[in-house]
């Protein structure tokens, strides 16, 4: 790992390492693509730069978020794109109450989230696992609201692309940014409702003409760049445009 590490980062300013990665409690092989910030030669153990966990949504690849890779190394985060699906797990469920039916499937994602956060933060001790911010697309949104919802203190920071089954978390030490597309809801309770939004300083904002699968790198250029500059604006600490 860190061979390859210090051959990465001679070609930056976009560097990515793939690996799988074995979580022996659970006997599962998990896919993972690591993308370095633009300034990872500043990182270091006394000078820890910033992590974000990067979830896919259900039939994407963790692969597939290059815009937000990208997005998020210029912003000095490390990025985990982590691989949730494999083939041997049952479907999604798409039956019955489906926040039932595939908490299953969530909590199969918070802990394999958990178990990458505990594997790097060892592995790659010049950045700060102590703090992580989670985003996810979809059902990865999901993932990440319910490991943050169930008592991850790790994670301070979520941003949702159009998530639609998970509430958000309610809780001011939490950073909430869920970007919504325009052709299908939310399920009720899922986003804060005004009251919340100012109470808890979260920002939700739903993008005009947006379509919920358009929201990985197989999307128009003008939503990526839109979702791009939301994200870009939000770690910069601009008001929340909702």
């Amino acid at each position: 790992m860190l061979r390859a590490l210090v051959i990465c980062l001679l070609f930056l300013p976009f560097c990515a390492l793939a690996q799988t990665v074995t979580d022996p409690s659970r006997d599962r092989e998990i896919p993972i693509e690591t993308y370095f910030p633009d300034n990872a030669v500043d990182c270091s153990p006394t000078a820890r730069c910033a992590v974000a966990m990067l979830s896919a949504g259900y039939g994407v690849s963790h692969k597939d978020y290059q815009f937000l890779t990208k997005t998020l190394n210029r912003a000095g985060y490390l990025v985990v794109a982590v691989g949730h699906e494999l083939p041997s797990d049952p479907p999604l469920s798409v039956e019955g109450n489906l926040y039932e039916t595939r908490a299953e499937n969530w909590q199969r994602g918070a802990d394999t989230l958990s178990f990458i956060r505990a594997h790097f933060k060892i592995q790659l001790p010049a950045y700060n696992f102590d703090k992580v911010l989670l985003i996810g697309h979809s059902n990865g949104g999901d993932i990440s609201a319910w490991l943050i919802n169930h008592g991850a203190t790790f994670a301070d920071h979520i941003i949702t692309l159009d998530h639609r089954r998970v509430p958000l978390p309610r809780d001011p030490k939490i950073k909430v940014l869920s970007i919504r597309a325009s052709d299908f809801p939310a399920d009720p309770g899922v986003l804060p409702n005004n009251e919340e939004l100012k109470k808890y300083h979260s920002c939700v904002v739903t993008i005009a003409k947006a379509k919920h699968n358009d929201m990985s790198d197989e999307g128009p250029h003008w939503l990526k760049h839109s979702v791009a500059q939301m994200v870009t604006a939000h770690l910069n600490g601009s008001p929340c445009q909702n």
